[in-house]
């Protein structure tokens, strides 16, 4: 029987919170998966962990190889899968265990399916539930009517991507980047022809000091701002490839505009006005 589901978790240097992330998802109420994990070149000691968990359960696959980043080992995981539906966990965050359960209830003849998210310090003492009211299948280009009421960055780890959708369109994380993920998701559901959003919280953002997202490194922050303004620039390609439909894609165009203009906020001097301009 085929699996209808594909988690796929890259790994890298996460030995801390790996066995909450693994725990969270060979436990699902919901059993038809694979868990496709990348290592990618971990010097600690999460090869060995993954190994542990291969051991002792049948749907693990296991992918080693040498360091290339997160958009690198997503993509061979996606070139693993074998599952209907892709969906993508970061190995320092977690699920609930009822997500599969409560995506199945959804999921039916759609390209997309977007459910919320609780962040939460490493700790654990401190939680923000980010509760969105979801919203009926509709297509791609009218989703970002809703999804500009909220944020505006679209990660890949809250949704279900039917994985025939994604190989048929060649969708591929971009390599050497920061927020990869903004460089195609707002693409991938603003092609979509059937995109649909659930209230249900199912995914947890652990916000860990020193992780590529939280560093404090000057450098790093200018690198991942001109990075989302150079794929800001592709994202506005992919519009106006596809040909104008309707006055909808002016939601989808004013969304990733706002998304450059936030990211802007964290630059200063000469960086900021460069960006700017």
């Amino acid at each position: 029987m085929m699996n209808k589901y594909s988690f796929i978790v890259p790994v890298y240097n996460t030995e801390k919170y790996l066995n909450k992330c693994l725990d969270s998802i060979l436990n699902q109420t919901y059993k038809n998966f694979e868990v496709i994990i990348i290592n990618d070149g971990s010097p600690d000691n999460s090869i060995n962990i993954i190994k542990d968990y291969q051991a002792r359960y049948n749907n693990i696959i296991v992918i080693d190889e040498e360091n290339g980043g997160l958009s690198v080992a997503r993509n061979n995981g996606i070139k693993a899968a074998t599952g209907n539906y892709l969906i993508f966990v970061d190995s320092d965050d977690y699920v609930e265990l009822d997500l599969l359960e409560n995506i199945e209830k959804e999921i039916e003849d759609v390209d997309v399916l977007r459910y919320q998210v609780i962040m939460e310090s490493d700790d654990g003492t401190k939680k923000l539930e980010c509760k969105e009211d979801g919203f009926a299948t509709t297509n791609g280009f009218d989703a970002f009517r809703y999804l500009g009421n909220y944020y505006f960055v679209e990660p890949a780890w809250c949704y279900a991507f039917k994985r025939s959708y994604f190989i048929d369109n060649n969708f591929y994380f971009k390599k050497g980047v920061y927020h990869e993920d903004f460089g195609l998701i707002p693409y991938v559901i603003y092609k979509a022809r059937r995109v649909k959003s659930v209230s249900y919280l199912g995914y947890h953002y652990v916000i860990r000091k020193g992780s590529i997202m939280t560093t404090d490194d000057y450098k790093k922050t200018v690198k991942k701002a001109f990075d989302m303004l150079e794929q800001y620039k592709t994202l506005r390609l992919f519009s106006k490839n596809m040909g104008k439909k309707n006055n909808l894609d002016d939601y989808y165009l004013s969304y990733i505009s706002n998304s450059v203009i936030v990211k802007a906020r964290e630059l200063k001097g000469d960086e900021k006005k460069i960006y700017i301009y």
